[in-house]
């Protein structure tokens, strides 16, 4: 069977070494198919042991949210990323920020950079959501409430002192409607704030968002 149609069953989904051996398990040195499709660009290789099909196959890829989940793990996309997917903030973004519990790290693939920013337990696992992007692509991200607070929490710098300066903040350095602000859960992010860092942000952050 061609390799094209020995693939189609796993379009839109990220290729891992563990799919790629069965694939190929009539091969005698499958490792050495893998190099030589990926030098015919029927493969790409975005980190050891995980790919996508090549161009010249023309299948369906994993849309680069779900390449963020599958780099690193646990992870789930997050910050500017999920802020702009939920029409918080008006840019486009370009990398791929996710919040992990392993180490903060990049990666730069051949389909895009995709960051990683560390967050203790327990407060990593509050707000995510299961997001389906298509029939076959489901990804976790952050929740726009879950994504403003991982902004805060992580960036260097931000240490919010008064509702004044948090509302600064999220319309005029964020660009963040204040509609839109005040469409969001205030209550959920009060239950995240004993187990979250940078406590008396997020208290300042739930008082702005009640008085809108």
């Amino acid at each position: 069977m061609e390799f094209q149609e020995s693939i189609k069953q796993y379009a839109e989904s990220p290729l891992n070494m563990q799919a790629l051996l069965a694939i190929l398990k009539q091969y005698k040195r499958p490792y050495d198919k893998i190099s030589h499709l990926v030098s015919e660009a029927k493969l790409v290789r975005i980190k050891r042991g995980i790919y996508v099909p090549g161009p010249h196959l023309n299948l369906a890829l994993p849309s680069n949210f779900l390449l963020a989940n599958h780099l690193s793990g646990p992870s789930y996309v997050s910050m500017e990323t999920a802020l702009s997917y939920w029409g918080l903030i008006p840019e486009r973004v370009y990398e791929i920020s996710s919040i992990t519990t392993q180490k903060s790290t990049i990666y730069q693939t051949p389909v895009g950079r995709f960051s990683y920013t560390n967050i203790v337990l327990p407060y990593f696992s509050f707000g995510i959501q299961r997001v389906k992007l298509t029939e076959k692509q489901s990804v976790l991200m952050a929740s726009p409430e879950k994504a403003i607070c991982d902004k805060i929490i992580t960036t260097a710098g931000i240490l919010l002192r008064s509702t004044t300066q948090v509302k600064e903040w999220l319309i005029e350095n964020q660009r963040i409607e204040k509609d839109l602000l005040r469409n969001l859960n205030h209550q959920e992010i009060s239950k995240w704030i004993i187990d979250a860092p940078k406590k008396n942000s997020l208290v300042l952050l739930v008082k702005t968002l009640k008085n809108l």
